[in-house]
């Protein structure tokens, strides 16, 4: 039963993380048009942090290892998806959006997973944030510098603007990462002190 819990899971976890990263994908195209904001924000800033918040209860929940594993299945799912799916090849824009996307989460997702297994003995928030944090900047001006480099588009100030959300999601998602990684500690044989 305990095995079936975990590989569910393990499956749950994966698939949110496609999804999210299909998501964020075609939000990230919608600049946010509501008091002036449509130089500094996109929409893909309100739905990508959640990307950290999967990655880190796999990570808490099965090690460094099998985090890694939700990262390339989700990497698999959503830029897959992505660039057979959105991707227009015919604009330039679309594609270079596609590559951004995904040098940019691989990345961004395996700096989180080594940050939060380096902290993961802190006090319960101290690795969540920290590796959050840190995911989301290098990720953040990754994606925007491939995506939009040299293309008239705002992209410095669409980056901090997306930044700045990203971080305040960030800080938002230890909420969900406490009730759920507590809910997920009462299924696995994992000994997590939190």
């Amino acid at each position: 039963m305990l095995a079936n819990s975990k590989r569910k899971l393990f499956f749950v976890l994966s698939f949110f993380m496609g999804f999210i990263v299909i998501a964020s994908n075609y939000l990230v195209q919608f600049p946010v048009k509501f008091y002036e904001l449509e130089n500094l924000l996109t929409y893909g800033a309100f739905s990508y942090p959640i990307t950290f918040l999967i990655t880190d209860l796999a990570n808490r929940s099965f090690g460094k290892r099998t985090a890694r594993y939700v990262v390339l299945i989700g990497f698999f799912i959503g830029i897959i998806l992505t660039f057979f799916v959105s991707t227009n090849f015919s604009d330039i824009i679309s594609v270079r959006i596609a590559i951004g996307s995904a040098t940019a989460f691989i990345i961004a997702q395996n700096l989180d997973v080594s940050i939060f297994d380096l902290l993961r003995k802190k006090s319960w928030y101290v690795a969540p944030l920290t590796s959050s944090i840190l995911g989301s900047i290098i990720d953040t001006f990754l994606f925007f510098s491939i995506a939009f480099y040299n293309t008239g588009i705002p992209w410095v100030t669409l980056a901090l603007g997306d930044l700045a959300v990203k971080l305040f999601v960030a800080l938002i998602m230890l909420i969900p990462f406490r009730l759920f990684i507590n809910k997920i500690n009462n299924f696995t044989d994992l000994k997590i002190k939190i």
